[in-house]
């Protein structure tokens, strides 16, 4: 419908206030007229009050000063019930389809009228039956405009809400995707560090398999690329079932932590069995036990390190040192360094460059700082130094917490 048009039910409103009034006139049914006007100006007045009830949504306000004057003409020229009721519901739409300051002016005013009216009364016909006239403005006025204000807090509180229900609905809808997209992310960088390390040893020894004349090496590598390949297909038979959630949720998944580095060096070592790499691990961790998110983040950054070593560091030593800071400003410092590639050849195995990607990730994660590059005063040297803090880490409980 245009918004030319008046509402359907203004329509409704004003030909059963007109119809009414015309019956009630053909009756007979007015009261006496207040001044000598004749009767007929009261059919005048309760059309033009009729007319003002189709302006009841769109102008209000508007519809509300006619109707007053209206009304005014109609108690001069004989009173109709009909235009009486039909301006109480302009006092009424006043309130509810008005601006603002009309919801917080308009009730009070009519209580004002009705006061200054039932005294004015009081003082011209010095009877009791000016209190009925108060109690009939009152009627008129202050009931239909406080039921305005009733049904436009009522209403105000419905849109409150439902603008409330459709933010929650955004805001769930934002934190679902913002958690899947942290859910993608997470598994796009356990999958990397768990079979990144086993795909580069089997690209390695694949191509030494490939280049070298002697059986017995060829053989040696070959046992290396079949021991990666299964070790690789266990881990995403693993980490399938945690998608899948196919895991006993009893038995909750085996995360690595920094007690195990001494077997990732060992198969770090076997990636390089020429002897031009020397694999070192020194460990100063101290004796209290590291928050679980800690170790882990600090075992995939050496894990990542040692695999990002096999396929593009020179011959050299490889060192993986672990500190712990103590002080106010507790971290856990992983230093993993190897000597720089830079002589134009060919990396041993191809990379993506997902492995920085993913560690700088796990760092700000924890809130920490991670630095990649050549190592500070050494050029040739290539170091990944990773800051975790363990300040704001829930740790593990030791046997003695347990205990207790």
């Amino acid at each position: 419908m245009p918004r030319s048009l008046p509402h359907r039910d203004d329509l409704l409103i004003a030909a059963a206030g007109l119809l009414g009034g015309l019956v009630l006139y053909a009756l007979g049914l007015s009261s006496r007229p207040l001044s000598g006007l004749p009767r007929w100006v009261a059919l005048v007045a309760l059309a033009v009050m009729a007319a003002t009830e189709l302006l009841r949504r769109r102008k209000p306000l508007f519809a509300l000063a006619v109707g007053t004057a209206a009304l005014t003409v109609d108690l001069c020229s004989g009173n109709l019930v009909a235009t009486t009721v039909m301006f109480t519901d302009l006092v009424y739409a006043a309130v509810l389809y008005g601006p603002p300051a009309a919801y917080r002016v308009l009730p009070r005013a009519c209580e004002a009228v009705t006061v200054i009216g039932t005294l004015l009364c009081l003082a011209l016909i010095q009877r009791s039956e000016a209190v009925l006239i108060g109690l009939a403005l009152a009627v008129v006025t202050i009931a239909p405009a406080w039921t305005g204000v009733g049904v436009r807090q009522h209403r105000d509180a419905a849109d409150a809400a439902r603008l409330a229900a459709e933010r929650t609905v955004l805001l769930a809808e934002m934190d679902r995707r913002e958690a899947v997209v942290a859910e993608r992310a997470r598994m796009a960088r356990e999958l990397h560090d768990v079979v990144a390390g086993h795909l580069s040893a089997i690209a390695i020894h694949s191509t030494a398999a490939l280049s070298i004349g002697r059986e017995d090496a060829s053989r040696e590598a070959l046992g290396v690329i079949r021991r990666d390949s299964v070790q690789g297909l266990a881990e995403m038979r693993r980490l399938i079932a945690l998608l899948r959630g196919a895991e006993d949720p009893g038995e909750p998944a085996a995360t690595p932590t920094l007690d195990s580095l001494d077997a990732l060096l060992d198969r770090t070592r076997a990636v390089l069995p020429d002897g031009r790499f020397t694999v070192r691990l020194d460990d100063a961790r101290g004796p209290e036990p590291l928050p679980a998110p800690v170790e882990l983040a600090a075992y995939r950054i050496v894990e990542e390190s040692l695999t990002n070593a096999v396929k593009h560091a020179a011959p050299g030593p490889v060192t993986v040192e672990l500190t712990g800071a103590d002080g106010r400003e507790r971290a856990l410092t992983v230093r993993v360094t190897s000597a720089l590639g830079g002589d134009g050849t060919e990396p041993r195995a191809p990379g993506a460059g997902a492995g920085l990607v993913g560690m700088r990730e796990r760092v700000a994660l924890l809130g920490g700082r991670l630095a990649a590059g050549p190592a500070p005063g050494d050029a040739g040297t290539w170091e990944v130094r990773a800051e975790l803090p363990l300040n704001d880490v829930d740790a593990p409980p030791n046997d003695k917490e347990k205990n207790a």
